[in-house]
């Protein structure tokens, strides 16, 4: 079978070059999966692998904007609609100037198997722009995201296509792109995920990617009979998800002393309580400012700037017990693994997309420490959304509590999910094969229900 997999993997590669960050997470995946062809070979003389790795659509666009100085720019838009056999695609749009087709192709693939895992049924898709809304002004992010919609709401729509936030697309960014999507199509529907608690949005969807993976965490300690209370835990990233998992982490016990963004990170022995996790908040989602002007504030912390020269990520060499990857795809490698294990930690649960490289992945599994993966630990997100979906078709907004209760049960589900799939496949322990093999199954016999399309 790695025969299959070393030839599939060049297949794939031939086809799709210049694309590393997809041929990564595809190669995760096979890996996980050569059990499951073995046993079962009419997935593999269906071509199921084959199909799920092809996108069912690829759309690119350019989006011409004007900036406040009367000045005219050209971005290009992309939505890639990976695979609908569960439901509508599903997964969010990206602004910033790293998007390509590559990388939302892997976003897009993941979305696939986290979308499957979550129970909910939904497809999988990723898009986004090159735009960088970060320097820009509140009305030329309006105008950008207008002229985005114009093209984007051939392609969309409750029952199609549902896309929501990610990097670079908060509240402020879903509110334009919906309002053009309700002024060009003439309904007010459930297109966009991450909306206004005003105008159809759920409570808890800021919180839940955060939320999600803390709960995922909080599980695979369970399993060790141990909790989150007194555990120092390493967090990267100052955005969304971040924040929510460090709220979350000091609600059930936990200290988290690291956050970061992309000048450096901050490292606080004392912790980042709820009065310091405020301060965050607000420099990051109202003043748009540095992670470095904690320290400013806070001058017990410590700011430590980037070094684009380093081979490694120094805010992970840091005792601790736990670590959350929150801020994006590839920031942990085999060094910083190393790393993080020899300093204590053996509790590693993904808030981010892909953040670990193949070899820092391989060096979790192999020192057999408790590592949730990205498509299973920080599913949290687009189940909330999905959550959100339900609500806006019922035209019923549920409570706080009932929200947070679904997303804690969805969380619950998926870790048993991977828990019971990795042990049926002789892989007991094995998150990263939970994951993979669970989310596979359900696509792929979705697909061999619906025939070859």
């Amino acid at each position: 079978m790695s025969e299959y997999v070393s030839s599939f993997m060049s297949h794939v590669k031939a086809k799709n070059q210049g694309e590393p960050e997809f041929h990564q997470a595809v190669q995760e995946v096979v890996e996980s999966l050569s059990i499951v062809l073995d046993r079962y070979p009419e997935y593999r003389s269906s071509k199921i692998l084959e199909r799920m790795v092809e996108p069912e659509r690829v759309i690119t666009f350019r989006v011409p904007w004007l900036d406040d100085q009367g000045e005219i720019h050209i971005n290009r838009g992309f939505r890639i609609e990976m695979n609908s056999a569960i439901g509508p695609y599903k997964g969010g749009l990206r602004f910033h100037p790293s998007v390509n087709v590559g990388i939302l192709k892997f976003l897009a693939f993941e979305q696939v198997f986290k979308n499957s895992l979550t129970t909910l049924p939904m497809g999988g898709g990723k898009g986004g722009s090159d735009f960088d809304p970060k320097g820009k002004s509140d009305n030329e992010v309006m105008r950008f995201c207008q002229s985005f919609m114009t093209e984007l709401y051939r392609h969309i729509g409750a029952d199609t296509d549902v896309p929501a936030g990610d990097i670079g697309v908060g509240g402020r960014e879903i509110g334009y792109l919906f309002g053009q999507y309700k002024r060009l199509k003439n309904e007010f529907t459930g297109v966009l995920t991450g909306k206004g608690l005003n105008w159809g949005g759920s409570l808890i969807r800021p919180e839940a990617t955060g939320y999600g993976s803390v709960y995922f965490a909080a599980e695979m300690l369970a399993t060790r009979n141990q909790t989150l209370e007194g555990k120092v835990c390493l967090v990267s990233g100052s955005g969304n998800v971040a924040q929510y998992t460090v709220e979350k982490i000091n609600q059930f016990g936990g200290k988290a002393v690291t956050l970061s963004d992309s000048n450096g990170y901050i490292y606080d022995e004392e912790g980042i309580d709820a009065k310091k996790l405020a301060f965050v908040m607000e420099l990051k989602n109202v003043r748009r400012g540095r992670i470095k002007e904690y320290v400013d504030k806070y001058p017990k912390a410590v700011f430590t700037p980037l070094d684009t020269k380093l081979v490694h990520n120094p805010l992970w060499d840091h005792k601790a017990q736990c670590a959350f990857p929150s801020a994006t795809q590839n920031e942990i490698n085999a060094k910083d693994a190393e790393t993080l294990v020899k300093n204590g930690v053996y509790v590693v649960a993904e808030g981010a997309n892909m953040p670990t490289t193949l070899d820092g992945v391989k060096h979790f599994l192999d020192a057999k420490i408790l590592y949730g993966p990205a498509k299973a630990a920080n599913a949290g997100g687009v189940a909330t959304s999905g959550l959100e979906m339900a609500q806006n078709s019922m035209r019923l907004p549920w409570t706080r509590e009932e929200v947070d209760q679904r997303l804690h049960m969805i969380m619950k589900s998926i870790h048993k999910t991977c828990r019971d799939v990795s042990e049926r496949f002789g892989t007991p322990g094995n998150y990263v094969n939970g994951a993979n093999i669970g989310g596979f199954l359900k696509v792929a016999d979705a697909m061999m229900d619906q025939g070859l399309v």
